[in-house]
């Protein structure tokens, strides 16, 4: 008996360190980056970019980094184990209990095995919806320095975020767990939305 009750105070004490986590998807130049930046001044989440960590790898010049490196280059996926090691380092060295996890699950083997290896399920999937002309038309503008950012490597990206994502969306659509935002008005004009959605979520979680 006693060591059934020592289990469950076990597996309690377990489930109580769980982070909140919100998946953020969308096409390269759906602004998904901007808005996190929002949602982590007002409803005070830690933004994990998993692009931006990978490319923090890379400067960081090890081996992993160079391998990550190649990747990005022939316009490969890093392999889930990379990208998940990277996120569940940076969850754990953050201090903060709300995560938004951006750019990842890139695809369903991603999502499995990120469920698998931290036991996390994502509290929803912010999806930011946007016509390929509009992301197009943004990344060619903006000048970040990315050698990624020109047409023909845009329209891969782009390919890739179809195949892959989609079935992600598509997997947590399924479960009730996918809030779609049209990302192609203003900046403003999608914060709103936004906005509607992380108040509407934080009430239900008090409730």
């Amino acid at each position: 008996m006693g060591s059934v009750i020592d289990v469950t105070i076990e597996e309690g004490s377990l489930t109580e360190k769980k982070p909140t986590v919100v998946f953020v998807l969308g096409g390269p130049g759906s602004g998904k980056g901007t808005q996190c930046a929002n949602i982590v001044q007002h409803f005070g989440f830690t933004h994990l970019s998993a692009g931006d960590l990978l490319r923090a790898e890379i400067k960081s010049g090890s081996e992993n980094g160079t391998m990550i490196q190649n990747m990005i280059k022939e316009g490969k996926i890093v392999p889930s184990e990379v990208t998940i090691k990277l996120l569940q380092k940076a969850i754990q060295e953050s201090g903060n209990d709300k995560f938004l996890i951006d750019g990842f699950p890139r695809n369903e083997e991603n999502r499995a095995a990120f469920e698998a290896v931290t036991k996390i399920e994502p509290e929803f999937v912010l999806f930011f919806d946007c016509s390929e002309e509009e992301m197009e038309r943004r990344l060619l503008s903006r000048n970040q320095g990315r050698e990624d950012d020109n047409i023909e490597t845009i329209r891969k990206r782009f390919n890739v975020f179809l195949e892959s994502s989609l079935p992600v969306i598509e997997y947590y659509n399924s479960k009730e767990k996918v809030r779609k935002i049209d990302a192609g008005k203003s900046v403003e004009e999608v914060f709103e939305a936004v906005k509607v959605i992380f108040t509407s979520n934080s009430e239900k979680a008090t409730v």
